[in-house]
């Protein structure tokens, strides 16, 4: 396939590009600044700027751009930043699909999305079906999915990729984790009963790669693993795989002072179940958090000269 990707700089998205390479594909980056190789293309999602012979032709589209959501407190300016991150993107790929003759449009567009979607599920399990949730992050997912219908509405094949956090050492939800857990200090999130939506990244990267091959499959699509965790399960198996103990908590107070309204996210409840994957046949190879953990933490071999 030849592929356009944006946010191939990301954390997913690098590692997604350089594994549809390595399946044979052709991947055109776009990037902010001007092109330096002929696999780069300029575009200015800010100002809706993206010349459609870049898409042209194109099999398929992938969206993976989007402001971090954990990087900073979220401010009113940096929910600004969050919000025009995703929106201004997706809003300025799906107009210039729209706009291709039928001929020329990208049949599929792999949209990023989050779990944020589902608020706090309690210890309810929902899939695809459920509604949005009344939270920050569901309202932003809400409107950043929105954006993309006018790819949708032109007959692209459009598969909103609901995320949740990936389990590697580099992650945003297990890198800023490994010293205090290293240190012992590892912490359950209060009592530790919220449920945890989370993916090993090697299932979420062989997701990706399966969706834009299905296309029988569209709409959204929880990007999880069948088994989601509490807290206290996920706090306890990154402690028995670091060999480290994990014996304390931190009350919400606390977490609400140092991060601010994040921390409200960290205590919600997210029991999010892969609907649309597992019927579709897609096979994790971590379905579990311990063997998910184990791959992500184990040690890099030694080099030897």
């Amino acid at each position: 396939m030849r592929i356009v990707m944006a946010g191939a700089s990301g954390f997913l998205g690098k590692r997604l590009a350089e594994r549809l390479r390595q399946s044979g594909h052709d991947i055109v980056r776009l990037v902010r600044r001007p092109a330096e190789r002929p696999d780069e293309a300029t575009w200015d999602p800010a100002q809706g700027r993206l010349d459609g012979a870049v898409l042209a032709g194109a099999d398929a589209v992938i969206n993976l751009s989007g402001a971090n959501v954990g990087d900073k407190r979220w401010t009113a300016a940096y929910k600004r930043v969050l919000r025009s991150s995703r929106i201004d993107t997706t809003d300025t790929l799906a107009r210039a699909i729209s706009k291709l003759p039928e001929g020329d449009r990208p049949r599929t567009l792999l949209q990023s999305s989050g779990v944020g979607w589902y608020g706090d599920t309690g210890d309810q399990a929902v899939t695809e079906e459920a509604p949005a949730g009344t939270t920050f992050l569901a309202d932003l997912c809400r409107v950043w999915e929105a954006a993309a219908r006018p790819a949708e509405d032109a007959g692209a094949r459009v598969v909103l990729l609901r995320t949740a956090p990936t389990i590697d050492a580099g992650g945003s939800l297990i890198k800023p984790l490994l010293l205090p857990f290293k240190l012992g200090a590892g912490a359950r999130i209060g009592g530790g009963r919220q449920w945890m939506a989370w993916i090993a990244l090697n299932d979420w990267l062989a997701a990706a790669e399966f969706l834009l091959g299905r296309d029988d499959v569209a709409g959204p699509v929880n990007m999880v693993s069948p088994k989601p965790v509490t807290n206290a399960e996920f706090t306890r198996d990154m402690a028995r795989v670091l060999r480290r103990p994990a014996l304390l908590s931190v009350p919400g107070p606390v977490l609400d002072l140092v991060i601010g309204e994040l921390a409200g996210e960290a205590q919600r409840s997210q029991r999010v179940l892969p609907g649309v994957l597992s019927n579709a046949g897609f096979e994790w190879a971590y379905p579990d958090m311990v063997d998910a953990l184990a791959v992500a933490l184990r040690p890099e071999p030694a080099v030897t000269g």
